[in-house]
């Protein structure tokens, strides 16, 4: 068997939910061939804070400033000791996200093309086996290291195969969002023959081509008119944001027809910050 250096990343809750389903869920690893890390809460300030997206000593998103500075902000230089030391001695890297506190979303992941023809069939393969259906084809990513911005991407741009996953919702530790980590975590080490057997590769996924994340324009309160997983149609509203007395302010219509992937099922909506994200399905 290759001995491989696998890592293994989580935000927030997620790392240490992994952790508890591997006490009380029944799986059974058996030997392990190669290295697994597993990096539990890499923004502790805003864990600890119960901060979304932001670290309170710099008001950064660790995950936008990726690769990180030696000498920057407490976020740049977290970021820059998770490239420097983990990514780069890595061989595979899953990003593991269970939905921010405020993120009512599907389960879903990100194939992340870096147009190295190699290099991205090993990542669709980890996508495959990590099982979720739904699986974004991700074009959109920067491809300026210097600039990479997302852990994965930081790590496609090393020429190291990696994915991002979503399963989790408003941040919580649901058992069933957990079984779903742990399964996917342990039939990606299959795919790499750290653990015995086959991988179960999705059989029937649902490729989303196409994606936008909308942005409120507007602070004040957002009211969602969907749901998640829920199909919209072009031009449709899919929810509204109201100042502080309730004067409607920002209208949000859908860009075009698609699933809702993710809506913000919390009250407050801030300038600059998601509100929701739609995915095209492919057809064929």
């Amino acid at each position: 068997m290759k001995h491989h250096r696998f890592f293994l990343t989580a935000v927030l809750l997620l790392s240490s939910a992994v952790a508890a389903a591997a006490e009380r869920a029944p799986f059974v690893l058996g030997p392990l061939s190669g290295t697994l890390v597993l990096v539990h809460i890499a923004n502790l300030p805003g864990f600890q804070k119960r901060i979304i997206y932001y670290n309170p000593h710099d008001w950064k998103n660790l995950n936008r400033v990726f690769p990180g500075k030696k000498d920057g902000t407490q976020s740049e230089r977290i970021a820059h000791v998770l490239n420097t030391t983990v990514i780069a001695a890595s061989d595979a890297v899953i990003d593991m996200h269970c939905g921010d506190g405020n993120e009512a979303l599907i389960p879903y992941c990100y194939w992340m093309l870096s147009g190295e023809k190699n290099l991205d069939a090993v990542s669709k393969k980890m996508v495959l086996a990590f099982g979720i259906k739904h699986i974004i084809i991700d074009k959109s990513r920067t491809k300026d290291i210097l600039d990479s911005k997302y852990l994965g991407n930081t790590a496609i741009l090393q020429s190291i195969p990696a994915i991002t996953t979503e399963s989790g919702y408003l941040g919580g530790t649901g058992e069933e969002d957990i079984v779903r980590n742990v399964r996917g975590v342990i039939g990606v080490m299959k795919l790499f023959d750290m653990l015995e057997g086959e991988p179960d590769l999705v059989p029937d996924p649902v490729w989303v081509e196409d994606y936008e994340v909308v942005y409120s324009q507007s602070d004040g309160l957002f009211f969602p008119l969907t749901k998640m997983g829920y199909h919209v149609r072009e031009g449709e509203t899919v929810g509204y944001v109201t100042d502080y007395f309730g004067r409607v302010v920002e209208e949000f219509k859908a860009p075009f027809s698609g699933m809702i992937l993710y809506i913000i099922d919390t009250p407050p909506a801030n300038k600059g910050e998601p509100v929701y994200e739609i995915g095209r399905i492919r057809s064929d």
